[in-house]
């Protein structure tokens, strides 16, 4: 008997460290969310495939692209995964000159994610956060849940909540 309750001990644990940083922040605002799993073994990981692969429409899939402005500062922009950022519109959002995509490599020391699973949600540090205007248009959203092959479900309002986040027309038409 003692050894079936430590096997689910270690299955509960493990379910538990499946849980992303994301994830675990939204649990513990107690955001209502549903996570999305797709395949990742062909190795098509761009926005719109992803969107389809979870059965979503691409304009309800939004990616989360990290800049830095003219200042140093740090912004986060969150775009529909089949739209480009439009950098002028980004800066006229946070208020500076201009701002430019961060190296790839500086996202996982700056954000605590890697490429393809970086979620507006529970970066190392706090930045100030922009969601597409679009996002309003929506009961729910889907952004990464910080992990490649996992996407999360959520109210764009929960969202913009517990980022801090405003909206903005961000994309190149």
């Amino acid at each position: 008997m003692a050894e079936s309750r430590h096997m689910q001990y270690n299955e509960t644990m493990a379910k538990e460290e499946k849980k992303t940083n994301a994830m675990r922040m939204l649990d513990s605002e107690g955001i209502t969310y549903t996570v999305h799993a797709y395949d990742v073994s062909d190795g098509q990981l761009d926005g719109v495939t992803v969107a389809r692969k979870c059965g979503q429409d691409p304009e309800q899939v939004f990616k989360t692209l990290v800049t830095q402005g003219d200042d140093h500062e740090h912004y986060v922009f969150v775009i529909p995964v089949a739209e480009k950022l439009d950098l002028k519109a980004c800066a006229r959002a946070v208020g500076v000159k201009s701002v430019e995509m961060i190296p790839q490599k500086t996202l996982l020391p700056l954000t605590g994610y890697i490429h393809g699973g970086c979620s507006p949600v529970g970066m190392k540090k706090p930045f100030v956060t922009v969601f597409d205007e679009t996002v309003v248009l929506f009961d729910t959203i889907m952004v990464s849940a910080g992990k490649v092959g996992l996407q999360m479900e959520v109210n764009p309002e929960d969202l913009l909540r517990i980022t801090g986040g405003s909206t903005a027309a961000l994309t190149r038409s």
